[in-house]
């Protein structure tokens, strides 16, 4: 499946994944959104935000950002304000 079919993808976040390896929606789902997020902060985007993360776990899960539970959203925000 293309990057850009899955949820919360476009293209700006579509290219950001591929310049980082993660060229379709298997691959995504193999690194997982924190490990996505990390590769696209550390080699392409530093200022790669929190939305940015939650749209990753999102489409991981092929679902809409704003679908994720408040459990998940406060175990990616954990992550990401660790991450900084």
């Amino acid at each position: 499946m293309e990057l850009t079919q899955l949820p919360n993808i476009g293209p700006v976040l579509a290219e950001n994944l591929r310049r980082v390896d993660i060229n379709s929606a298997e691959a995504l789902r193999a690194a997982g959104a924190c490990e996505a997020w990390l590769r696209i902060r550390t080699q392409v985007d530093p200022g790669a935000c929190f939305h940015q993360l939650t749209a990753l776990a999102g489409a991981e899960l092929g679902i809409r950002k704003t679908a994720l539970t408040a459990e998940r959203k406060a175990e990616l925000r954990y992550f990401f304000d660790r991450a900084k």
